[in-house]
């Protein structure tokens, strides 16, 4: 049997684009108080196009479809008893932060209008960074004080990246 370089075979392929391996099908957090985290995600989910589907005491979910026609989940657990009162942190093994993409910059401003506007705790407003050619992003926290992140990268930015990924650079 042939092993194949996976990272070759991306480098083989002229257009650098791949199947819907890897895309994600659902986020799973898990959250101190699921009332509190509803109002809080509830309004910012549905700015990004997911309906709340699922509702209990003990667990949210919302889903979203793709543009390739699949749905994609973020899904909200209460945490133990023992583990309420423990605060996030992204420093500790584990998540860092997730993010969500945006179609353009103006989402992004209007998304962080949204995100003043319901109280959340933002911990940079929308500014450009270094990370691709025009990322842009806004970063804020959930009343968990799990860091997230709502990004704007323009086509142009990602397929520069790419070339250089795929030639080597």
């Amino acid at each position: 049997m042939k092993v194949v370089n996976p990272i070759e075979e991306l480098k083989s392929k002229s257009d650098g684009v791949v199947s819907r391996i890897g895309s994600m099908n659902h986020l799973r957090l898990t959250v101190s108080d699921i009332p509190r985290s509803k109002r809080f995600y509830d309004p910012l989910l549905g700015f990004m196009g997911y309906r709340l589907v699922e509702t209990s005491e003990a667990r949210l979910a919302w889903a979203g479809m793709t543009q390739h026609g699949y749905l994609q989940w973020v899904i909200l657990s209460v945490a133990s008893e023992t583990a309420k009162s423990r605060i996030h942190d992204r420093y500790s093994p584990g998540l860092h932060h997730f993010a969500w993409n945006a179609d353009s910059r103006e989402e992004v401003d209007r998304f962080y209008g949204l995100l003043r506007a319901t109280g959340a705790t933002v911990v940079d407003a929308p500014s450009e960074y270094s990370y691709e050619q025009g990322y842009y992003a806004v970063f804020f926290s959930d009343p968990d004080g799990m860091k997230l992140e709502f990004v704007h990268v323009p086509i142009e930015g990602s397929q520069a990246y790419w070339r250089q990924v795929r030639d080597g650079r």
